[in-house]
């Protein structure tokens, strides 16, 4: 049976709060980051979890490693669980997913604005074209 896994993470970066979601299964990390504004009340990342998780665009998949499937020590588990609380901003395999999808947005918008500034020159110069043949046509 495969675990599937989700995680929200919500901390400030100056001057406003985020939440970064990491999407695990088999041995794949998915991860997208969402600006909330000002510091979400408990009921209102609730809300949004529930209204809009599946909207959101998450980054290409990025191997992670796999976590043995064995019974843990239900007190270990504790002070993981305790451990993860307290650990500040997001984990390494996140921050390299954020970066991924960083890049390919932004070769993304590379493509698009490209092809939009060649169909500009395109119609410029067959606006040219029109205004040269017009000129020589006697009118």
């Amino acid at each position: 049976m495969e675990k599937i896994s989700a995680t929200l993470t919500v901390l400030f970066e100056n001057p406003f709060w985020v939440g970064v979601f990491e999407r695990r299964y088999a041995d794949k990390i998915e991860v997208t980051k969402v600006t909330f504004g000002k510091e979400p009340k408990d009921y209102e990342v609730y809300d949004f979890v529930l209204t809009e998780y599946h909207h959101l665009k998450f980054s290409s998949t990025i191997a992670a490693e796999v976590v043995s499937a064995r019974r843990i020590n239900p007190k270990r588990l504790q002070k993981l669980a305790k451990k993860q609380v307290s650990e500040v901003g997001i984990g390494t395999k996140a921050q390299q997913a954020l970066k991924l999808q960083q890049e390919e947005g932004k070769l993304q918008r590379k493509k698009s604005s490209r092809e939009q500034r060649e169909a500009e020159k395109q119609k410029q110069f067959e606006l040219r074209q029109k205004k040269r043949h017009e000129k020589h046509r006697g009118h």
